[in-house]
């Protein structure tokens, strides 16, 4: 492998690439290392220098993010390299000295049908407004689920889309639709002020990165409420735990209201995992999925949550699915290998 740091560095990435990895992490007093299907592998090279490292990261950024970086230690940007890839990028400090995470994004948006997502995904994307949520751990592939949903609606619908993203990752071009693409820090000071600002800007269709406060959320319930289709992220494991995390978050005077709110908007809850393909360098999404029918409705309002699984496993006829479901699918498809066990991943 090459020797000065900028040598090493893209030598890396291009590594990365051609083994399919899905993060990059370079920090300062250790080799590089991939994530590939999930398992973190070490290349065979030298520690890397700190002082090193932090010239070239902080080549990366701009004078506002040097500034930001440099007052808080860690900074989330996004970033294309020439005749690379795009690539999301947290750099940090920690005890040895600096580090950067790289998470690779394609700059060719999967469709869901490449995706191999089920078909009542295509049928909730029909819809005109309400919520939709796509929920899961981090590194569980929501980013791409959620770009192939707008990239769904583009290539078939002449909408106004709205992207409110920290940071921009997935870059789409306007197909049938108009789209605007915003990025917190550099497009809008956060999620809540570009919320309200996107409901003036006669959107058909938002998408709000994360829901990651009570303000970003209910901005979200009440940009579905006034008859738009808005698409948005939780770090939740299931569609019952993303009910009580959006209730929980508001006072308790103010739940059930909430509640009622909910119920109302709500289309579905798209909870996924990776899990190997088999015989490919590839991953494929296992998801649970509920679709907001009129019994759904009701365990919201009542506060019912815990029965939202028994109501996952009964609601087959309207597309719903539980992971167990999923993964049985996923092995009758020859998708992934018949030995893979659901407790591996949920």
């Amino acid at each position: 492998m090459a020797n000065t740091i900028q040598e090493i560095f893209t030598e890396t990435l291009k590594l990365a690439i051609k083994n399919g990895a899905s993060d990059v992490h370079f920090s300062s007093g250790m080799p590089p290392v991939l994530r590939i299907l999930g398992q973190l592998r070490q290349v065979d090279i030298d520690e890397m220098v700190n002082n090193e490292l932090t010239d070239l990261f902080l080549s990366m950024l701009n004078e506002r993010q040097k500034k930001y970086f440099l007052e808080h230690n860690e900074i989330d940007f996004a970033l294309d390299l020439a005749g690379l890839s795009r690539f999301r990028i947290n750099l940090f400090q920690h005890m040895n000295g600096i580090s950067g995470a790289f998470r690779i994004v394609s700059n060719e948006i999967r469709t869901i049908q490449q995706l191999r997502l089920p078909v009542i995904i295509e049928k909730v994307l029909e819809k005109k407004k309400g919520l939709i949520l796509v929920t899961g751990p981090t590194g569980s592939g929501k980013s791409t689920s959620l770009a192939a949903m707008i990239n769904q609606i583009n290539i078939h619908n002449r909408e106004h889309i709205i992207t409110i993203e920290d940071p921009i990752e997935y870059i789409h071009k306007p197909l049938k639709s108009l789209i605007h693409q915003r990025e917190i820090g550099v497009h809008a000071d956060g999620f809540p002020a570009a919320l309200r600002s996107a409901l003036r800007e006669d959107p058909d269709v938002i998408q709000v990165g994360e829901m990651r406060d009570m303000v970003t959320i209910e901005n979200a319930l009440r940009a579905a409420e006034t008859g738009h289709l808005v698409f948005s992220t939780l770090h939740t494991n299931s569609a019952a735990e993303t009910i009580d995390r959006i209730v929980n978050v508001f006072s308790a005077e103010n739940q059930q209201q909430v509640r009622q709110l909910l119920a109302s908007v709500l289309v579905a809850v798209i909870s996924q995992r990776l899990i190997p393909r088999a015989m490919e360098k590839d991953r494929v999404a296992l998801m649970e999925i509920m679709i907001n029918t009129d019994a759904v409705k009701n365990l919201i309002r009542e506060g019912k949550s815990h029965q939202i699984d028994s109501a996952i496993q009964t609601g087959v006829e309207y597309g719903m699915q539980s992971f167990e479901r999923s993964l049985a699918d996923l092995k009758k498809n020859n998708l992934i290998s018949p030995q893979l066990e659901l407790y591996e991943f949920v």
